[in-house]
């Protein structure tokens, strides 16, 4: 099977398997595509592993917005965020605030939600050619000078935020010095404080070309950390910044947002569905549910 290896695939649906109906059925499924896992280091959100490459994507104690984030890690967790009916997820890819992050990405519909959930999905490609004939000049700044992102993280998860992963589960270590070094690889700036650490990542690129598709595509977190990186520890108006460390024009931030919306399609969920994305041609997110719902992910380098 070519999978998302074709220029024009972006994701697939496979609904309708019966044999599909656990975690375990899920990571046979993945190990069958023969991609390597990326591991889970660097990631904002608490996340918890479940059984071979798997994360659990929702949690059912946090009612808080989804995030559009942008590009995550490797192995596969679980994680659940319930969020407000009135609120829609922020446009995400997975990862996209550190260096390294998955190609592909697999999800998993263990549970099926009660009401709502929907993943939608977006084009990388439209969002860029949109944003580049609305806002040519912020575009430009974009590509000139990229993003930097700041998180201030605890010393242990707090499950109440978006963004709650301390810094031990952050970087897999109770050791500081071992959690430098492997900030150091993420390219990643930390500064110890009493209670916890600042990490600085960038400058980032907000805009790549796709060699596969021969095109630029919106490459960023930038909409989920400006309008969702908040909590007791977090500004979100200083989360990301331009790559030369100037702030970045609210309005566009959330005319960005708009657009996202706009040109999204949401991916109703039934349980046993898997869903392949390319990370690179699609952004993903979330929509507002009622519980229960359990979304299992792997991501791939």
């Amino acid at each position: 099977m070519a999978g998302l290896s074709s220029p024009y695939a972006r994701a697939i649906l496979f609904r309708g398997f019966d044999s599909l109906a656990t975690a375990s059925d899920f990571n046979d499924v993945v190990e069958a595509f023969g991609y390597e896992e990326l591991p889970y280091v660097g990631g904002a959100a608490p996340r918890t592993n479940v059984v071979g490459r798997f994360l659990l994507l929702t949690s059912p104690r946090l009612i808080r917005k989804s995030l559009f984030i942008m590009k995550w890690l490797r192995t596969v967790m679980m994680a659940c965020l319930v969020v407000p009916k009135c609120l829609l997820g922020h446009l995400w890819r997975h990862k996209l605030s550190v260096p390294e992050y998955p190609s592909k990405l697999f999800f998993f519909c263990e549970v099926e939600p009660a009401d709502g959930g929907e993943t939608p999905i977006v084009l990388s490609h439209v969002v860029y050619e949109r944003m580049k004939e609305k806002y040519p000049d912020f575009v430009k700044k974009l590509e000139k000078h990229g993003l930097i992102y700041t998180r201030v993280l605890g010393e242990d998860d707090d499950p109440s935020s978006p963004i709650g992963r301390g810094w031990k589960s952050t970087f897999l270590t109770k050791d500081k010095s071992v959690a430098e070094e492997r900030a150091a690889k993420l390219n990643m700036k930390l500064e110890w404080t009493e209670d916890g650490v600042k990490t600085i990542m960038g400058p980032i690129p907000a805009v790549k070309y796709d060699e596969t598709r021969h095109r630029k595509i919106w490459f960023n977190s930038m909409v989920a950390a400006y309008t969702g990186w908040e909590d007791a520890r977090n500004d979100p108006k200083k989360a990301v910044t331009f790559g030369d460390g100037n702030p970045l024009p609210g309005d566009i931030i959330y005319d960005c947002l708009k657009i996202l919306e706009e040109e999204s399609v949401a991916i109703p969920w039934r349980k046993g569905d898997v869903l392949l994305i390319d990370n690179l041609a699609v952004l993903h997110s979330r929509r507002p549910f009622a519980p229960p719902r359990r979304i299992l992910a792997s991501l791939c380098k």
